[in-house]
């Protein structure tokens, strides 16, 4: 019975733990009400003329007025680039990883069938100028965070409205030590389920655990997940803002309305 009784002491404990410190969000931070809009996703791309993460897609969705979901991680020699595979294969057929090559020549590589440019992320802050909000993805599956002091630097001359987003707990961390007052979210999905491995990490952040680490203002979850228990904690108990990916239909972006979602959307025109 005392052993139990210990079991259950700890039990109870644990869940204490879980819930009041590990996954609960800060409700700091609240934001700006230019950022509660639809975003589009790695900007209004349409394949053609105007990939994804190109300057010609941001350029659309200014013209649209929607916010614009970008992806930004280093270059080999240290600059922010606006790309999302850490491959460069599928948009551009270069069979390298995007931190092996210098900006120089990520730049000189084209886009899809496009005569676009994979841009810096300093080009599109000057293209955008303050337009339409921006929702920055930092990119990073390891423990490097110098893409954060680096994102910072751009973004302390940037006069428009912006917030920022990471599957990377640590990542979210630093910024948030950079621009305390920013409005910065974790992005989620079931990780188990997508890479096929429940290694502790990926229970972790499947149970977003490492919240602790991240302290997100928002959630931004795989619209798959809508109805899991972590997004559910952190959404309904807690009250965190949502956001939801990827929105592909005109009805998936009336459901997230009607949710009180903030929808990044792609192939909705």
């Amino acid at each position: 019975m005392i052993v139990l009784g210990i079991i259950a002491s700890l039990l109870v404990i644990l869940v204490a733990v879980y819930f009041l410190i590990l996954v609960r969000p800060p409700q700091k931070t609240k934001p700006q009400k230019e950022l509660l809009c639809d975003y589009a996703h790695r900007g209004l791309h349409n394949g053609k003329d105007a990939p994804e993460n190109s300057l010609a897609a941001f350029e659309a969705a200014c013209q649209k007025g929607y916010g614009i979901e970008l992806d930004v991680q280093l270059s080999r020699d240290g600059k922010v680039m606006v790309f999302h595979d850490y491959t460069l294969v599928r948009m551009t057929g270069c069979d390298k990883k995007l931190a092996e090559l210098d900006a120089e020549e990520l730049t000189a590589l084209t886009l899809g069938d496009s005569d676009q440019k994979i841009p810096t992320f300093e080009e599109v802050l000057a293209l955008v100028d303050g337009r339409v909000p921006l929702l920055v993805e930092l990119k990073g599956e390891n423990f490097d965070t110098s893409l954060c002091a680096k994102v910072a630097e751009l973004l302390r001359g940037y006069k428009g409205d912006y917030c920022m987003e990471s599957f990377n707990p640590l990542l979210i961390g630093n910024m948030k030590k950079e621009f305390p007052d920013a409005f910065c979210g974790l992005l989620y999905t079931n990780v188990c389920r997508d890479k096929k491995k429940n290694s502790a990490l990926n229970i972790a952040l499947t149970a977003m655990a490492l919240n602790v680490v991240a302290r997100p203002d928002f959630i931004a979850f795989n619209k798959a997940d809508r109805d899991s228990f972590a997004v559910k904690v952190t959404t309904k108990l807690y009250k965190a803002p949502k956001f939801v990916w990827t929105v592909n239909t005109q009805e998936e972006l009336e459901t997230a309305h009607q949710n009180g979602e903030l929808p990044i959307f792609e192939n909705i025109f």
